[in-house]
């Protein structure tokens, strides 16, 4: 069986563009509930990623609201697509939201700050496999930001389905996650 990135890619793209509205706003919520028992409501500095919804991505509003109501720190990110760089500002009740070319919802400025103060980051994905190796779009910015935040900073991955058994082609840039959470399951890796 064909476990590569590009393999996983198409067949989780075309398994998100089956579910229904209904079943999406389940599997939010299930997923939001299952981030209140993570051991990370310790930490300040939280980045979350805003939801691509064309590309039924997993939604994050229910997190960002478990998080400001726990008066969290949170941080959103903007993507530079020539330097495949991301730049990440303070989600304040100020922040003005405009989606890029891509459909990506992005601050269109703020307070900026550093990867490295960064403890917890919920990180979007395609698949991922029971060691905690993700596929994400392939463009390579999660690898990028998350190589520039602190090694023990606490990765992890939401998403509507279970892993897959292993992806055939990681390589050494390739950042795995500390959880990934279901609707079903938290996976510890």
């Amino acid at each position: 069986m064909d476990n590569s990135k590009s393999t996983l890619r198409k067949k989780y793209k075309t398994l998100r563009q089956s579910l229904t509205e209904v079943e999406l706003e389940e599997m939010n919520l299930a997923i939001a509930n299952k981030v209140l028992q993570l051991p990370i409501w310790d930490k300040t500095y939280f980045h979350v990623f805003l939801p691509i919804t064309e590309q039924k991505e997993v939604d994050t509003e229910l997190i960002l609201h478990l998080l400001s109501g726990k008066d969290k720190e949170i941080l959103i990110s903007k993507s530079n697509f020539e330097t495949r760089e991301m730049t990440h500002f303070l989600l304040t009740d100020n922040t003005k939201i405009k989606k890029n070319e891509y459909n990506i919802p992005e601050p269109v400025d703020g307070i900026e700050v550093p990867a490295k103060k960064l403890e917890v980051v919920f990180v979007p994905l395609l698949a991922y496999d029971k060691k905690g190796n993700r596929v994400g779009y392939g463009k390579g910015f999660y690898d990028q930001f998350l190589s520039d935040c602190q090694p023990d900073v606490i990765k992890i991955g939401l998403s509507f389905f279970e892993p897959e058994e292993e992806i055939s082609d990681i390589f050494e840039g390739d950042v795995q996650l500390d959880y990934c959470v279901t609707p079903k399951e938290i996976y510890t890796f």
